[in-house]
């Protein structure tokens, strides 16, 4: 008699991503729906800083454009944080788990550093000037992780990634990121050369060291 025995298998599903695949864009539907000429700005700034100059304020942080796009902001970079740990065997694409922990580390992480940038700003004196830089600041990580979603689309659903692809995408937004401080430190030179300093530490402390022992515990890791 030949005994059978069956074996559970662990199928991993891509339903939960196609799900909020379809929830960001919804979303994103949204938003441009209700702020038809601020989503217009908002897509041209790359090429224009008419968006900047326009919705400078620092009341607009906290507006509800600013929210929902930041959203949509954290969940493709978690995405494309998986799929790059997955391009390097570290993890599972579709393991909706892993990418729960990324979101969640991404928006702790993020939300920390912005209460201890207000407090630092208090202590300074720099309240106007961080807040600004802070607007300024989303406003370009936002649009760049808008355009990323698309590109995260096509990689999760490929089978076949390749490291380079990864490796000049991280190459290309760290680019961005380091013209996006340059171009921050050009608009409000005339503020900073007065507390120049000041501005100098924050950099140090909130821009430059919380991402280094992050770079630093995951080589350990």
């Amino acid at each position: 008699m030949i005994e059978t025995l069956l074996h559970p298998r662990n199928l991993q599903t891509k339903d939960w991503a196609t799900v909020l695949f379809l929830v960001s864009f919804i979303f994103i539907a949204i938003i441009k729906s209700v702020f038809e000429n601020r989503f217009s700005d908002f897509i041209q700034l790359l090429v224009s800083n008419k968006y900047v100059k326009v919705y400078r304020d620092s009341s607009n942080l906290s507006s509800a454009f600013t929210i929902v796009i930041f959203l949509v902001h954290l969940i493709s970079l978690a995405f494309f944080i998986q799929l790059s740990l997955h391009t390097f065997e570290l993890v599972s694409k579709n393991d909706w788990i892993i990418f729960i922990q990324i979101f969640t580390f991404l928006f702790v992480f993020i939300l920390s550093k912005y209460l201890i940038e207000l407090i630092m700003a208090t202590s300074f004196n720099l309240e106007e000037l961080i807040e600004q830089y802070n607007l300024l600041k989303v406003s370009y990580r936002t649009y760049i992780g808008l355009f990323l979603f698309p590109v995260n689309i096509l990689l999760f659903y490929n089978d076949y990634l390749s490291k380079n692809i990864i490796i000049g995408i991280i190459i290309t937004l760290l680019s961005i990121n380091l013209i996006n401080y340059l171009a921050t430190l050009k608009n409000y030179q005339s503020v900073l050369f007065r507390k120049l300093f000041y501005f100098i530490l924050y950099l140090c402390t909130l821009e430059i060291a919380p991402y280094y022992f992050m770079y630093y515990w995951f080589i350990k890791s």
